[in-house]
C-alpha cells in the first residue's frame, strides 16, 4: 500500500513537473509569438516611413525606442476610468486656489514673452494660460512616455490601430521635420506631446515657431509653447478681446431646453428672461448673443457663454474644459 501511494505520488509529481515545463514553453512561445508580430508590425512602419520620404536614420533611432508593446501604455488604455464628475467636483479638482497662485506668478515671469506671441498669433493671455494651465500645470508636466513607443504600441494593439498608425506615422514626420530629437518626443500614454498636449496631427497643423529659431518646440520652449496654443486658438476663429463668457444669476429657473451652449440668444432677451450678471447687474450690452450653461443643473452655478467658448472647445470639446480654462485664465490674467 505504501509503495502503491509512493508510486502515486510520484507519477503525480512528474505529470505536475510535466505540466508546469508544457506550461512554461507554451508562455516562452507565445511570448516569442508576441515579439516577432511585433517585430513584423515595427518592419511595416518602417517601410511605410521610408516610402513617404522619412530619412532612413530618423525611423532606425526612432524605432530603435520600442522593442516591444508598452505594458503600462495598455494597461492605461484599456483601463481608463469610467467615473463621472459633476462640474462642481470637476471644479474643485482642476481649479484649487494653489493653481491660480502658481499661474500668477509665473504669468508674472512669462507676460513679456507671452503676450507679443499671443497677439501675433491672434489669441490672448487669458485664453494661452487657462489651457497652458490646464494640460501641463503650467510647464510641470508634459508626460513621461516616449510618443513613438506609446504610439506604436496603441497602432499594434488593434483597438483603436488606425487612428493611432496616423499618427505614428506623422510622428515621424515631425522628427523628420527636426523640431525635436526622436529620444525627447516625450508626452502622454496616448501620444500627446510637450506642453500643449498635441496630437502629431494637432501639431503639424498649429505648432508655431515662437522663439524665432526656425523650431517648433513644444517640449523645452515657452515662446513655442505659447505661439503653439495661440496658432490653434487664433486659427480656430479666436475673437481677440472678447470675453468667453462669465458667471451669471438666474432670478427664475429656465428650462432645460432653454440652456446649453448653442442656444443663444442676444443678452436683451436673456434679460427679460431674468438673467443677471453674478453682481445681480443688468448686462451693459443688450445686442449681444450668448447661451446659458449649467452643467450641473437648476439651481446650481450658471454661465453666460460666447463665441470664444466655442472656440476653446476646439482644444478639447468638454463643457467642463472650456469653463476651466475660462475661469483660470481669467482669475490669472485679470487678478
Amino acid at each position: 500500500m505504501l509503495q502503491r501511494r509512493h508510486l502515486l505520488v510520484t507519477l503525480t509529481s512528474v505529470a505536475g513537473s510535466a505540466a508546469v515545463g508544457l506550461s512554461s514553453a507554451s508562455a516562452q512561445a507565445a511570448s516569442q509569438t508576441s515579439a516577432q508580430s511585433y517585430a513584423a508590425f515595427l518592419d511595416s512602419v518602417r517601410t511605410q516611413a521610408l516610402a513617404q520620404g522619412i530619412a532612413p536614420s530618423i525611423v532606425s533611432q526612432a524605432l530603435a525606442l520600442t522593442r516591444t508593446p508598452n505594458a503600462s501604455v495598455l494597461k492605461l488604455d484599456r483601463h481608463q476610468p469610467e467615473f463621472t464628475l459633476t462640474w462642481a467636483q470637476y471644479r474643485d479638482r482642476v481649479l484649487p486656489e494653489s493653481r491660480f497662485a502658481k499661474g500668477r506668478s509665473v504669468y508674472a515671469a512669462q507676460q513679456s514673452v507671452m503676450s507679443p506671441v499671443s497677439a501675433r498669433f491672434g489669441c490672448d493671455d487669458r485664453a494661452v494660460m487657462g489651457i497652458w494651465g490646464l494640460e501641463s500645470g503650467f510647464g510641470a508636466h508634459d508626460g513621461t512616455y516616449s510618443v513613438i513607443d506609446a504610439l506604436a504600441t496603441l497602432a499594434y494593439d488593434g483597438r483603436r490601430s488606425a487612428f493611432f498608425r496616423n499618427e505614428l506615422m506623422k510622428a515621424l514626420q515631425i522628427l523628420n521635420d527636426g523640431d525635436i530629437a526622436p529620444a525627447a518626443m516625450i508626452g502622454s500614454y496616448a501620444g500627446a506631446m510637450g506642453q500643449a498636449q498635441f496630437m502629431p496631427s494637432a501639431y503639424l497643423r498649429y505648432a508655431a515657431d515662437g522663439d524665432g529659431d526656425g523650431k517648433r518646440n513644444i517640449w523645452t520652449s515657452e515662446a513655442d509653447v505659447f505661439a503653439s496654443i495661440a496658432n490653434y486658438l487664433g486659427k480656430s476663429g479666436w475673437q481677440v478681446n472678447e470675453p468667453w463668457g462669465q458667471e451669471i444669476i438666474l432670478t427664475r429657473a429656465l428650462d432645460k431646453n432653454e440652456t446649453g451652449r448653442t442656444r443663444q440668444r442676444t443678452l436683451g432677451e436673456w434679460m427679460a428672461l431674468g438673467v443677471r450678471r453674478a453682481d445681480g447687474t443688468a448686462f451693459s450690452r443688450r445686442d449681444v448673443k450668448g447661451a446659458v450653461v449649467q452643467p450641473d443643473g437648476p439651481g446650481t452655478q450658471a454661465f453666460m457663454v460666447y463665441h470664444n467658448f466655442n472656440v476653446i472647445r476646439r482644444y478639447n470639446p468638454s463643457d467642463y474644459y472650456a469653463l476651466g480654462v475660462g475661469l483660470l485664465g481669467t482669475g490669472i490674467v485679470s487678478a
